[in-house]
């Protein structure tokens, strides 16, 4: 009976063309292989080049998921080695298309998937995986309702969370083998997806309400449950479900959103940064948010507990944010505002005057003078010459962060904000930017890039074992992000390149750390944070025979 070729078939161990001769004939896999022995390097230099002849990024990500399940080790060097090209080919904006043609697509999956018609199976599913309490770090979980701007697409969206443990690997070394991905498929409002034979969802419409909730406590407390030491990150929920999923959750088990709090995390760092050219002080800031969904509100909730950490009563540090939306200027007197506009609505009578009828964006900014303006609005072109100009007279050096992605939906271009500003604006973008020359200045456009921020934060609470993330945690990471950054120079960045995320999460990781143990969540104690980050950070390396030295 022949041997099946099993050590080639076992993505996570297999070595491929890096197997001696010795270690194929033990394997029983001799002849199965040709016959040179290549260095892991070698393997990568030659997928590299394979990857380059790919005729596009859609195509460039098939072929790293064909490398990702035959040979784990390969896919996470090829990750390391070329982060900043790759990252987003593995995950915004190019995994977006791909979710768009999962379901067509498929053929293999890491994923878990837990239905919400079937609840009596979400313990099983887990169990299936055979890891125990202490085998799991981190799980990342989607419903897929909101997948990067592209909308509802239920189970097609598992990607998202595979596609996030992708990141937190190659940019902060979680162990893949500790981490584990997760769909909820409550059901979808996508007709397109709904309509199609080859959808391999729930065929329903989206489940809300009372059954929804009770399926996300069923899914909290059983991970919680079965893998008491993971970090359960939320990923891409929507608006209404993720606020409300944290709010509720978040003293209760070790939970963090990736869309709130690491978005509002990243903007906190590009403001930490602004304020050392500025010389202001947080508690004296004065935000609008232009684009008052859960994310731009997310934001405004970590600047306010900055605010307040400054000296700020809650009450004041609510009077310094100002909301603007769709409809306009948020106020009490709109009807059926979502609860997480409602703490920032203003009084209708403190506008008395301001504008008859709706309070546009540029009214708001011309009465409230504010010093920094953030856009998550998805709305191309909002920020005007006018609305530019506006700010900049209401201040010497305005924070203007227009963050809505991608290009075709960012409030205004960095080279128009900068000359509009007359080169006074501290700009960071949601989009990479080419530098813009004006004036004898090259002005560097900061990313906001939450990859620099998440991936450090999630190591950190790991390392720490915190038992919950915190908004001290999350004031340090976003401070320990702005600190690898000069601003001295004129037109310099706000934010580090992407270029070497694995150094960057590791300064990450040791802040949020610590500030974990001085919130006293911390469960875990190390005489050496630095030395335990380090040792916590996994390597894509190929282990020798005796499994102590790599090759």
């Amino acid at each position: 009976m022949p041997v099946t070729p099993t050590a080639l078939q076992d993505r996570i161990h297999n070595r491929g063309t890096a197997y001696t001769l010795e270690e194929r004939a033990r394997l029983g896999i001799t002849g199965r292989l040709p016959a040179a022995v290549e260095t892991l390097d070698e393997q990568a230099n030659r997928a590299y080049a394979q990857l380059e002849g790919q005729p596009d990024d859609l195509h460039r990500y098939i072929y790293l998921n064909e490398i990702h399940d035959r040979n784990e080790v390969l896919y996470f060097k090829l990750l390391a080695d070329h982060l900043d090209e790759l990252l987003p080919v593995v995950y915004d904006p190019t995994v977006g298309e791909a979710i768009e043609q999962w379901s067509t697509d498929y053929r293999d999956s890491r994923a878990v998937y837990l239905s919400i018609d079937r609840p009596g199976d979400v313990r099983a599913s887990f169990e299936s995986l055979g890891l125990g309490p202490g085998d799991v770090d981190l799980i990342v979980v989607s419903d897929a309702q909101e997948i990067l701007g592209i909308g509802d697409w239920g189970v097609n969206g598992t990607d998202i969370s595979i596609g996030k443990l992708a990141v937190y690997t190659a940019a902060a070394g979680i162990d893949p083998t500790r981490a584990i991905a997760v769909n909820l498929d409550v059901g979808t409002d996508n007709e397109h997806l709904l309509n199609s034979p080859l959808y391999l969802g729930n065929r329903h419409a989206r489940v809300t309400g009372e059954r929804y909730d009770a399926f996300i406590d069923l899914y909290l407390r059983t991970a919680s449950e079965l893998f008491p030491d993971a970090l359960l990150h939320f990923e891409d929920f929507g608006p209404s479900n993720a606020r409300r999923i944290l709010v509720d959750n978040a003293d209760t088990y070790r939970i963090f959103n990736d869309d709130m709090q690491g978005t509002g995390a990243i903007v906190m760092a590009s403001v930490f940064s602004a304020l050392k050219v500025t010389g202001g002080r947080w508690a004296d800031q004065r935000l609008v948010v232009f684009g008052a969904g859960t994310a731009g509100t997310g934001m405004a909730d970590q600047i306010h507990a900055a605010m307040v950490r400054d000296g700020a009563t809650p009450e004041q540090a609510t009077g310094n944010v100002w909301l603007v939306d769709v409809h306009g200027l948020v106020t009490d007197d709109m009807p059926d505002l979502p609860d997480y506009q409602q703490v920032y609505a203003r009084a209708k009578a403190e506008t008395a005057g301001w504008a008859d009828g709706e309070i546009d964006l540029l009214t708001t900014i011309r009465q409230v003078k504010p010093t920094i303006l953030i856009g998550t609005s998805t709305a191309h072109g909002a920020f005007t010459e006018d609305v530019v100009r506006a700010l900049a007279d209401g201040v010497e050096r305005p924070i203007l962060l227009p963050l809505s992605n991608p290009t075709s939906r960012i409030e205004v271009m960095p080279a128009d904000a900068v000359a509009w500003s007359d080169g006074r604006a501290l700009i960071a973008t949601g989009i990479p930017a080419d530098p813009v020359e004006h004036e004898g200045v090259s002005y560097e456009i900061g990313e906001a890039n939450n990859a620099l921020l998440y991936p450090g934060l999630g190591l950190g609470a790991i390392v720490a074992g915190a038992r919950h993330v915190t908004d001290t945690m999350l004031l340090a990471a976003a401070e320990a992000v702005a600190g690898q950054v000069d601003v001295s120079r004129p037109g310099a960045s706000l934010l580090p390149p992407v270029s070497d995320l694995r150094a960057s999460s590791a300064t990450v990781a040791v802040a949020v750390a610590r500030a974990a143990e001085e919130d006293g969540v911390a469960t875990t104690s190390h005489g050496n944070l630095v030395q335990a980050v380090h040792d916590a950070m996994w390597v894509p390396v190929y282990p020798t025979s005796d499994g102590k030295e790599e090759r």
